[in-house]
C-alpha cells in the first residue's frame, strides 16, 4: 500500500497537464499512487492523459458530467486512496522535484502534526514568477515564515487563519488523511474559501507544520474559479462564514476580533466601490448578513467608512 496518494483533479486544464503530472512523477520520493480526476473537460484533456493512461501508478476517473466543485473532486479523491498521506496536486500547478520527500518526512516526524506545508510561486501561463507566497502574509511577525517551524492548529487559527488564508495553494500541502476524514471533509457547499475552513476544521484538532522553501509553484491566471469568484463577492461573503466558524469554536481576545472585523470591512468595502468588480446587489446583501453575525458593530463601521469614502470623492 503506498505511503502517499496524489490527487489530481483536472477541468480544462490540458496546456498544464503534462507538466503536472511529470513533476509528480518525477518526484525523489517516490511511494506513491496517482489518483486521476477529470471533472467532464471539454478541452483536450484526455488526449494530453492518454501520454500517462498506462502507467500502472495511476488510476483515472472521468466524470460524465461536471461536479461543479472542486471540493466534491478533492472528497472523491480521498475516498478512493489508499494512502496515509494526501497531496491534493491541482492540474495547472507543478511541483519542484524535492516537495514530497520534505513534506512527508514533516508528518513522519511529527505525529500530532495534521498538515504540513511549503512557501509556493505564484507563476503565470508561461510560467514566469510573479512574487512568492510569503509576500502576501500582512502580519508583524512574518518573518516567521522565514524558517522551518511546528506549530500548535488552535494557535495558528486563532492569531493567523482568522485574519486570512495563510495557506494559498492546495498543491503546497501534504495532508494526514486520517484527520481529513475526522473532520468530515471539505465542505462541498463553498465554491471558493473550502480550502480555507478545511485547514481550519483540521487546525482544531491537530498541528501545523511549515517548510521555508518554496516548493511548489502555483498557477494564478484569470481563468480559474478562484479569480471569477473573488470578483463576484463569494470570496468577501465566505471569508466572514469561515471567521464566524473560527469564533465559533475559537475563544478569542476582543481585541484580535476587532481587528479582524477591521480588516473584513475594509476589504469589502473595497470590493463595492472598485469599478472592476460586479458584485450584485443580491450578493452584497449575503455579505451583509454573514457579516452581521460576526460583527456586532457592523453597522456603525458601515456608515462611517461610507461616508468617509463619500467625504473623500466630494
Amino acid at each position: 500500500m503506498p505511503k502517499v496518494s496524489v490527487i489530481i483533479p483536472n477541468y480544462n486544464h490540458a496546456q498544464f497537464l503534462e507538466q503536472r503530472i511529470q513533476s509528480v512523477l518525477d518526484q525523489t520520493y517516490q511511494d506513491f499512487e496517482i489518483i486521476y480526476l477529470d471533472d467532464a473537460s471539454t478541452d483536450n484533456s484526455n488526449e494530453v492523459f492518454a501520454k500517462f493512461a498506462n502507467n500502472s501508478r495511476i488510476r483515472a476517473i472521468y466524470n460524465q458530467t461536471n461536479s461543479g466543485s472542486p471540493f466534491k473532486q478533492w472528497n472523491k479523491g480521498i475516498r478512493l486512496a489508499q494512502g496515509e498521506y494526501i497531496w491534493i496536486a491541482e492540474s495547472d500547478d507543478y511541483a519542484d522535484r524535492r516537495l514530497l520527500a520534505e513534506l512527508v518526512d514533516k508528518l513522519d516526524n511529527n505525529p500530532t502534526v495534521g498538515l504540513a506545508y511549503c512557501l509556493s510561486w505564484f507563476i503565470d501561463e508561461r510560467d514566469r514568477s510573479i512574487f512568492n507566497s510569503k509576500d502576501l502574509l500582512y502580519f508583524p511577525d512574518k518573518e516567521r515564515w522565514e524558517k522551518d517551524f511546528v506549530n500548535n492548529g488552535i494557535d495558528e487559527c486563532s492569531k493567523y487563519l482568522i485574519f486570512e488564508n495563510i495557506i494559498h495553494n492546495a498543491s503546497a500541502v501534504l495532508i494526514r488523511r486520517s484527520i481529513y476524514e475526522k473532520v468530515g471533509y471539505a465542505d462541498e457547499s463553498l465554491r471558493l474559501c473550502g480550502d480555507w475552513l478545511l485547514w481550519v476544521k483540521m487546525l482544531l484538532v491537530s498541528d501545523i507544520a511549515f517548510i521555508a522553501e518554496t516548493l511548489n509553484y502555483y498557477r494564478a491566471h484569470s481563468e480559474t474559479v478562484r479569480y471569477e469568484a473573488s470578483r463576484n463577492g463569494v470570496f468577501a461573503e465566505e471569508s466572514y462564514q469561515i471567521v464566524r466558524y473560527i469564533l465559533a469554536n475559537i475563544d478569542c481576545p476582543k481585541e484580535v476580533v476587532e481587528q479582524v472585523c477591521e480588516t473584513r470591512i475594509h476589504r469589502w468595502l473595497k470590493i463595492m466601490f472598485s469599478k472592476n468588480e460586479k458584485t450584485s446587489w443580491e450578493r452584497q446583501y449575503k455579505i451583509y448578513k454573514v457579516a452581521s453575525t460576526v460583527d456586532s458593530k457592523l453597522n456603525f463601521r458601515l456608515t462611517k467608512k461610507i461616508i468617509k469614502k463619500l467625504l473623500v470623492n466630494v
